[in-house]
């Protein structure tokens, strides 16, 4: 119950009112009170400002995060600001983590990229569908970031066909035994847990032979591939991660139950998908900022260039969108809170957010110019860093296939 202490003696004694709700269950819905959220992500502005943005050139330069940033950011608390407070969370509802997300997105991937799997997609698996004593057993070591989890669902053959995954865990008495490889898995060379998903009933084809499990990353025949190396996101570390005879009692398939994996994983990737949203938001924000911030210093012709109207044009045309994708996000996360899903929603956000940060991106390297190509300059990072927001967690056109399904079962259902 570290990180609870930690946060509730920094920020809830700053208040006299105590928090309004009533029950557990709404606070898990309704996240912290107002001022106590509001001094969190204060604080995690500061954070990202004069802690994180400094480091960007020595993330870049050495493709790792520094280790006394990485002791910071585990005090700060952001390993575990999604998990419930009963786990020793701060138990933030999912429109506050889309707030803290955007300003964590301000800054290098990397940042994100190292505890994003303990508040997203390596612990939610477990926070959604886990039986009480996983969740008793990890859920606040995830927290504190004692340990890391990884989300193992990519193979060489199963990517946005998430379906046709081909690693087996075949039973044995009162064990599976695993076996296959995972592609591109994230922190998986930091990650002392894998909520991996794996095919139990090799006879059922499709999504209902998929069990998820927990692996811890010590065992036997395990062994995590060099890192990959990547256009973008330096700093971030991603691996193919081979399983040979990987032996795991039948208490480690998440929730106790083969077979519905595949649907853990889903209800996963819905709330990741507008985390990564809140991330390109974040990331627009700063681009617009450098942006402008070139276009008011560069002279041209005697006058600044964001004096010109076709500079202007660029500027709002990249303000209107990351506003409209703001709100989108937003609201998104609002109809997760609300409804505790959002299917069409967090696919439309993670869609338009992702594009459009590409746009700004690309109108943020115009708008600088040949000093836009260079990598002095932080806009030449994140062109290359966003790309990856429109192919991980469901690219571009898986999002578009949600949203028209669900859009034609509304349809139907009239």
């Amino acid at each position: 119950m570290m990180l609870k202490r930690r946060w509730r003696l920094r920020l809830r004694a700053l208040f006299s009112t105590p928090c309004p709700h009533e029950n557990l269950e709404d606070k898990v819905t309704m996240g912290l009170d107002n001022d106590t959220f509001q001094q969190v992500l204060n604080s995690i502005d500061r954070f990202v400002d004069r802690r994180l943005i400094p480091a960007e050139d020595i993330v870049e330069a050495e493709n790792d995060i520094p280790a006394d940033i990485v002791q910071d950011m585990r005090e700060m608390g952001l390993s575990g600001f999604s998990i419930p407070e009963e786990f020793g969370g701060l138990g933030v509802s999912l429109v506050q983590e889309v707030k803290i997300m955007q300003s964590i997105g301000r800054t290098s991937a990397a940042f994100r990229s190292l505890f994003g799997t303990n508040i997203g997609i390596g612990s939610q698996g477990i926070v959604m569908d886990g039986t009480e004593t996983q969740k008793q057993e990890y859920l606040p070591r995830l927290a504190t970031g004692e340990i890391t989890a990884s989300f193992a669902l990519t193979e060489p053959d199963a990517g946005s066909d998430a379906a046709a995954i081909r690693m087996t865990a075949r039973a044995d008495g009162d064990d599976y035994v695993i076996n296959g490889t995972k592609r591109y898995i994230t922190n998986a060379s930091r990650a002392s847990i894998f909520t991996l998903m794996a095919r139990t009933n090799p006879d059922e084809k499709g999504a209902a032979g998929i069990s998820a499990f927990i692996v811890p990353t010590d065992l036997s025949g395990i062994t995590v591939m060099p890192a990959d190396r990547k256009m973008g996101q330096r700093g971030t570390k991603t691996h193919d991660v081979v399983f040979e005879d990987v032996r795991v009692p039948a208490s480690a398939i998440i929730g106790g139950t083969p077979g519905v994996g595949f649907k853990t994983a889903m209800k996963v990737l819905d709330r990741g998908r507008l985390n990564i949203a809140a991330s390109s938001v974040g990331a627009a924000a700063r681009l617009i900022q450098e942006a402008l911030s070139y276009a008011h210093d560069r002279k041209a012709f005697g006058k600044p260039i964001a004096e010109f109207q076709l500079v202007q044009a660029m500027l709002a045309d990249s303000q209107t969108e990351y506003y409209a994708a703001k709100t989108m996000v937003e609201h998104a996360a609002s109809v997760f809170d609300e409804k505790g899903k959002a299917i069409e929603e967090a696919a439309c956000a993670k869609m338009f957010c992702t594009e459009m940060v590409g746009r700004v991106a690309d109108r943020a390297v115009q708008i600088l110019g040949g000093a836009g190509y260079m990598a002095e300059y932080p806009v030449e990072r994140f062109y290359r860093d966003v790309r990856l927001s429109r192919i991980y967690e469901g690219t571009t056109q898986i999002q578009q296939l949600i949203i028209a399904r669900q859009m034609s079962r509304k349809f139907k259902e009239g």
